[in-house]
């Protein structure tokens, strides 16, 4: 399981650097597709015969491969604004260079140059751009078999466990993000508008590769016993309503949110309560 984040300004940084860590880039390629491992390719040259033979984005790196016949002295990689992400120089031998691009990169398409002195003798472009959406929340009690004591510790799960929750994000996107917050309103027992460490237990963020899945854990107890007399408490009936799950997002900077209908019935207390969510 990928967890993650942190929202400070690092574009700068790891600009400069030349490098960026993230997970599961796919990029969309000059005369590339899928090749069936989650990743997307260009200039994918099974014979090796080009000089790019082929650029993907694998887990959080870039990887640049040469035809067996190249002669490159240097690959360069520009961002979508026209300026130098990074370079790498080629040694006599080498096959293979690569870049860490990361989950603070600007989204957009990034061209690859293979020089060779004052000469370009290649070059081939990939679009990186991520698309997270919120796909379902889960409670302990209705979700039994995720990690709970794994992620929370088994000390802390018996009070914890039925308090938190997870929401399944994934990213439909051609490049990889990372989830740096969570939040719940509506009508949850116990609705934080600026929840500690950002909403995210234990972590800074959650990377989540391009055609990827991953659970976000919560931190501010949504879950718990009623708090305040406007929240949603559970009832021997039911009480019924609505909720929205919030995450930000590391590259956009954007917040996306999704509404669920709720039903707590069966107890007056949480612990024993009765909690079905769907979709609205």
């Amino acid at each position: 399981m990928n967890q993650d984040q942190s929202h400070f300004n690092r574009r700068t940084v790891l600009q400069t650097a030349a490098g960026l860590s993230l997970a599961g880039l796919a990029g969309c390629l000059n005369g590339g597709g899928e090749t069936g491992d989650g990743t997307t390719t260009a200039n994918d040259d099974p014979d090796g015969q080009a000089v790019l033979s082929r650029v993907a984005v694998e887990e959080t790196t870039l990887v640049v491969e040469l035809g067996s016949e190249a002669e490159v002295d240097q690959v360069n990689l520009i961002q979508p604004n026209g300026e130098l992400f990074g370079r790498r120089d080629v040694v006599a031998g080498v096959r293979q260079v690569s870049f860490e691009i990361g989950t603070a990169y600007d989204p957009g398409e990034y061209r690859v140059l293979a020089v060779q002195g004052e000469d370009t003798l290649d070059e081939t472009s990939l679009e990186v751009r991520p698309e997270l959406e919120i796909v379902d929340v889960g409670l302990f009690r209705n979700n039994p078999d995720k990690p709970w004591d794994e992620v929370y510790g088994e000390s802390e799960t018996n009070r914890i466990k039925d308090s938190e929750a997870f929401v399944l994000v994934h990213n439909s996107g051609t490049g990889p993000d990372a989830v740096i917050s969570l939040r719940f309103s509506g009508d949850v027992p116990n609705p934080v508008e600026n929840p500690r460490n950002e909403g995210l237990y234990e972590v800074d963020e959650v990377v989540i590769p391009a055609g990827e899945t991953r659970d976000v854990y919560s931190n501010s107890l949504p879950f718990s016993a009623k708090i305040g007399d406007d929240a949603m408490g559970c009832s021997v009936d039911t009480n019924a309503g609505m909720f929205s799950a919030h995450v930000g997002s590391s590259v956009s900077g954007d917040e996306l949110s999704k509404e669920f209908n709720i039903e707590y019935s069966g107890s007056d207390t949480m612990t024993d309560c009765k909690v079905t969510i769907n979709e609205v």
